[in-house]
């Protein structure tokens, strides 16, 4: 049983710090820091920016349980792809049926061409700042992400994708930049606060839901398959998958941060991350302002990358083709072609000026927001199979905990729908 006694011995290699244990990490590093970072997207920095320019530092006390939630969610899907050899969509095929499966990947593929679209719309947002029109970056961007999938190797992408990563940094800085009061930080981080009005409760609603998105689980496992990661190496890509979603709430705790010592103080409104970065010019100063513009376009292009790669391989590995960043378009076609044509569709329809972006995101949140509980639910069922798992399964401990994430991202997710598909339906439940 993967319990709380024998996760102690299943993490032994972890124990000793040797220069073999970091070479064998730094080789695995990869899956969990990527998975987890880029969803720091688009809609996502302007979420956590429109939380800490709107309320401050009210919200920064989320941060904490989010970082659970998403460890254990990403943990078991890593798990499982070591421990089995297969894609997430590979399984629930295979335990479900293709008919349940079928439904599952349209689903998820209408959901990811709207998150897809909004990426774009980050780039374009993000280098309209500096002077750059959409209809040079957008083409631009889209070119550059299609050729580094289609043309690089496994090895090759994931090297730029780390560092995509990295870049990440830009906004702790401007966040320090920005001179926020450290105590009162502090303070906020560890003691929740709660307001009565619907809007608040919907921001805090987005802050987790923005967190966990169902192409991650599928994406994460995907990426520990294909890497080759098996139950032996796991110790140290559960280390990745941690340390991944560690860094990932980081950087959404400082953007909240920086917006929150500068825009909410000044009680000046934003809509976007765009509107955000701009806002931090005459607070904060040029740097800062360039720094969270340049961390912007650095997420959108990350995820524009991820989001299209996560759908093909979902997608085929629900209908059983092949699938693989190493493979070319004479050996899994299927995977090249919808990773093509997402890029195409999701760029293009930027360059449309009356294209209704909005509604197209507004309805792929919607149904974000309907299957991310059969997604978990589908995990829970898949990590507790002892024929799939055997000892890797989870333990009461690890159960308990797992299944509570998945009641509360269950009602959460449920909430958040409801007002988007009913809007004022949860002001009416809170007068009442």
């Amino acid at each position: 049983m993967f319990t709380g006694i024998s996760l102690f011995k299943f993490l032994k290699p972890l124990k000793s710090v040797t220069p073999r244990n970091i070479m064998l990490f730094l080789a695995i590093l990869g899956p969990g820091i990527i998975t987890a970072n880029v969803d720091n997207d688009a809609g996502g920095i302007t979420t956590y920016s429109l939380a800490g320019a709107n309320y401050g530092n009210d919200l920064l006390w989320t941060m904490l349980p989010t970082t659970i939630a998403l460890v254990v969610v990403q943990e078991m899907c890593a798990r499982m792809g070591a421990v089995t050899g297969k894609g997430l969509a590979d399984l629930i095929r295979e335990s479900f049926g293709v008919k349940v499966t079928f439904y599952v990947m349209i689903a998820l593929l209408l959901t990811n061409m709207g998150n897809s679209i909004s990426e774009f719309a980050g780039i374009a947002a993000s280098l309209e700042i500096f002077g750059i029109s959409k209809y040079v970056s957008v083409p631009i961007s889209a070119i550059v992400v299609w050729l580094l999938i289609v043309k690089g190797s496994y090895k090759t992408v994931e090297k730029v994708f780390l560092v995509a990563c990295m870049v990440y940094v830009a906004y702790p800085i401007a966040a320090v930049m920005a001179g926020p009061k450290w105590d009162i930080i502090l303070k906020a981080s560890v003691i929740p606060t709660f307001r009565s009005d619907s809007a608040f409760t919907m921001t805090m609603i987005g802050l987790v839901g923005t967190t966990i998105a169902p192409w991650m689980q599928f994406y994460q496992q995907s990426a520990v398959v294909e890497k080759g990661i098996t139950a032996e190496q796991y110790a140290f890509t559960r280390l990745d998958v941690i340390f991944g979603c560690i860094m990932a709430i980081v950087v959404a705790f400082f953007i909240v941060v920086a917006c929150a010592a500068t825009i909410n103080v000044q009680g000046l409104k934003v809509e976007t991350a765009a509107d955000a970065a701009m806002a931090l010019k005459p607070l904060v100063g040029r740097h800062a302002s360039t720094l969270f513009a340049f961390g912007l376009f650095n997420a959108s292009l990350f995820a524009a990358c991820i989001l299209p790669l996560s759908t093909a391989f979902y997608i085929c590995e629900g209908m059983g083709w092949e699938s693989g960043v190493d493979k070319d378009f004479e050996r899994a076609p299927q995977f090249f072609w919808l990773f093509t044509v997402i890029i195409i569709i999701s760029a293009g329809l930027i360059l449309i000026p009356s294209a209704p972006l909005l509604k197209i995101m507004f309805i792929s949140q919607v149904v974000n927001g309907a299957m991310l509980p059969f997604i978990l639910i589908f995990m829970q069922i898949l990590v507790n199979d002892h024929k799939l798992m055997g000892r890797f399964v989870n333990g009461p401990i690890f159960n308990i905990v797992a299944w509570l994430t998945v009641v509360i991202m269950i009602v959460m997710t449920l909430v958040m729908t409801l007002d988007m598909a009913l809007p004022g339906a949860i002001k009416g439940l809170l007068t009442f």
